[in-house]
């Protein structure tokens, strides 16, 4: 087993890498916003403990090769703008589940593409991954659109899957397979 706490990604515009504790107060600023939360699936954070907890926690369950979760960060300024996971790692069946979020000043950037491009190279290539698959609320179209623009295929609906903070969401199920992320690897 080995640890994923040293994984370090880069693309043109951005450095992926695990949280560190010194990430806590830009974590914070992301998920105490509403609106970035809006679709997530938990409320709004109201204390940075709970950003310190979290990367602690993160970095714990890193190390014991649980799941992968990168901090997105701009390499201009190395400012947190986000982050991205692969997390439900099947190591039989080779497929995870696929997470995101960016911050509110940064969408319709590119930036989600460009991180998540490189952690589906990463999980398709380096984990032999045969599947990744997504679970967003179907109201967020954008992040229906940034999935599909990736390649990833819509799959299904489940009704009524989630209740945050006392709202009922579905959930649109997204999946990409290993030989569709080849294909698209040999067309761009």
């Amino acid at each position: 087993m080995q640890s994923y706490s040293g994984i370090q990604l880069s693309t043109a515009r951005l450095d992926l890498r695990p949280l560190a504790s010194g990430d806590a107060p830009a974590l914070f600023e992301i998920l105490a916003n509403p609106e970035f939360m809006r679709y997530w699936s938990s409320p709004p954070w109201t204390a940075i403990e709970q950003a310190v907890a979290f990367i602690e926690k993160d970095q714990a369950e890193m190390a014991r090769d649980e799941h992968i979760r990168l901090g997105i960060f701009l390499r201009e300024t190395a400012r947190l703008i986000g982050t991205c996971s692969l997390f439900k790692i099947d190591r039989q069946c080779r497929r995870a589940e696929l997470g995101y979020g960016i911050a509110q000043p940064y969408w319709r950037s590119g930036f989600m593409s460009e991180a998540v491009s490189a952690l589906l190279a990463f999980g398709f290539s380096t984990l032999n991954l045969n599947r990744v698959e997504a679970d967003i609320d179907p109201r967020n179209t954008a992040s229906g659109r940034s999935l599909e623009k990736l390649g990833f295929l819509q799959e299904g609906v489940l009704r009524e899957r989630w209740i945050v903070g006392g709202e009922v969401s579905d959930s649109a199920l997204y999946g990409l397979l290993l030989k569709e992320w080849r294909a698209r690897q040999n067309t761009d």
